[in-house]
């Protein structure tokens, strides 16, 4: 089974306006309501490419209800924890520019965290955990630790696609996939990645460190992969980009849902980055027909820290 955390989920109400006036009145005629939050899109697309996972986190309110309710018809199985305040909605008004409003994260107590703790020591041999978006700063890095500790103790494999300091923190632990992008690698060592030779070196970093696998995602310059025996440049297929949002969490689902029936990195990297791109494309999250359709125009290259050959 694989199960997704989402510590900070939302509702993402989305706008389209023409013409967006500050300060003014502004109608659309065209709004979508989304469960939002990055292990969310990981269960959402899990769920389209055919694989069934559980979603975990935390919930309330007629917010929260809406998002069990949207992930239920989607077939997503919940397994949220209440914290009696209502899930936050996020708005995003998309127009000439992006404007976003997010709303805040729960609270969390220590009961709560215990009972997510509980959830996961219950997670079985050879399952996976993803971890992934925003972990709030109210919230001690030990305990994310603790439970990347108790996945590597119970041979869980241990996702993860946060930035920050829970980042920092986390990749101390043993990880099977961590996908950060290069301005979230970047910042992680302090320095400014501009070149995939760049990242590479870095991405080693992590590798060194104990992470198995490391994707960096490069926007126009497509996706790396590196491992300890292993360095592969992928090159995504050519499209209009209608949405960026749920992209990222596209290629994180697309890499478990291959390596889950594989255990082939490469074929897995391809899959990610196919389905990455997918939603890319769509202006909701991609779908398996629009993932294989593009399988064949990822590009797969072993990379050098000279350059990349082909």
């Amino acid at each position: 089974m694989i199960y997704t955390c989402t510590i900070t989920p939302s509702i993402d109400y989305t706008v389209y306006v023409p013409e967006f006036e500050s300060g003014k009145l502004n109608r659309s005629d065209e709004v979508y309501y989304y469960p939002g939050g990055k292990g969310i899109n990981v269960s959402r697309v899990l769920k389209r490419l055919g694989v069934s996972n559980r979603a975990l986190g935390y919930a309330g309110g007629f917010t929260g209800h809406y998002i069990e309710e949207f992930l239920k018809n989607e077939g997503v199985d919940t397994d949220f924890i209440k914290t009696g305040e209502i899930t936050r909605i996020n708005v995003k008004i998309k127009s000439a520019q992006e404007t976003e409003l997010n709303g805040p994260g729960p609270n969390l107590n220590a009961a709560q965290l215990d009972a997510l703790t509980e959830k996961v020591q219950h997670i079985a041999e050879g399952d996976w955990f993803v971890l992934a978006g925003s972990l709030p700063g109210s919230i001690a890095a030990d305990y994310f630790l603790e439970l990347a500790e108790i996945c590597q103790a119970n041979k869980v494999r241990f996702v993860l696609d946060t930035s920050g300091p829970a980042l920092e923190s986390l990749i101390t632990a043993p990880v099977f996939l961590a996908k950060p992008n290069q301005q979230e690698l970047g910042e992680l060592f302090g320095v400014e990645i501009t070149t995939v030779p760049e990242a590479f070196r870095y991405a080693k970093k992590l590798v060194e460190r104990g992470t198995e696998h490391v994707v960096v995602s490069m926007g126009g310059s497509g996706a790396l992969l590196v491992t300890k025996d292993q360095a592969l440049i992928a090159k995504a297929p050519q499209g209009t980009v209608v949405n960026t949002v749920g992209s990222g969490d596209s290629l994180v689902s697309g890499f478990i849902a291959s390596y889950a029936t594989d255990q082939n990195a490469e074929l897995a990297f391809r899959y990610g980055v196919a389905s990455g791109s997918a939603t890319a494309f769509r202006s909701d999250l991609c779908r398996r027909e629009d993932v294989e359709r593009l399988l064949d125009q990822v590009k797969i290259y072993p990379f050098e820290e000279k350059g990349v050959t082909t």
